[in-house]
Parts: structure tokens; C-alpha cells; sequence
């Protein structure tokens, strides 16, 4: 579960994107569009100041504060690099 760090109620608009930018406030930008040319620039709508943490998510969630979840870690182990690469012998008719 999201544990909510800042209560902004910030009131989400369509067309674009919340989230925490690096300095730790409640920032968006709009989401770009097929053929459109969008402006990059962000817009800060609360300044939270939050310190990140490593292995935590931060976001705006659904009521627009800003939240922190753990995220997870699990997952399928990747396959040893080391594998033999040693061609094959094949029968040839």
C-alpha cells in the first residue's frame, strides 16, 4: 500500500501527466499526442520538498497527493552469462 507523504489536493486536469520531479515537488507536463508538437516544460503545482528514498515509488495518486510505495523487487532470476557456446553436431543427409 502507498503511504501519502504531502496532502496537496491537487485537482487533476486531462491530457496531462503528474508525477514528483528530482527537487521533490508535485510537478506535470503534457502528455504528448501523435503529430502535436508539446511544450516540455514543467509546471510545479505544490512544493513538497520530499526527500527520495531508494527503492521507493514516488506519485500523485487518484485524490492528488503525493505518495511513496515500496516498489517490488521480485521477479525471475536472469539466466547465468556464462552459458556454453559450443556448436552442435548435426547430421547431414
Amino acid at each position: 500500500m502507498a503511504k501519502v507523504l504531502c496532502e496537496c489536493g491537487i485537482t487533476r486536469e486531462p491530457g496531462y501527466l503528474y508525477f514528483v520531479d528530482k527537487k521533490g515537488n508535485a510537478a506535470r507536463v503534457p502528455m504528448a499526442r501523435q503529430g502535436q508538437r508539446v511544450s516540455k516544460k514543467q509546471e510545479i503545482m505544490h512544493q513538497c520538498g520530499i526527500t527520495r528514498r531508494s527503492g521507493f515509488l514516488y506519485f500523485v495518486d487518484k485524490k492528488g497527493n503525493v505518495a511513496e510505495a515500496a516498489m517490488s523487487r521480485g521477479g525471475k532470476k536472469k539466466a547465468s552469462a556464462k552459458k556454453s557456446t559450443a556448436k552442435k553436431k548435426t547430421k547431414r543427409r
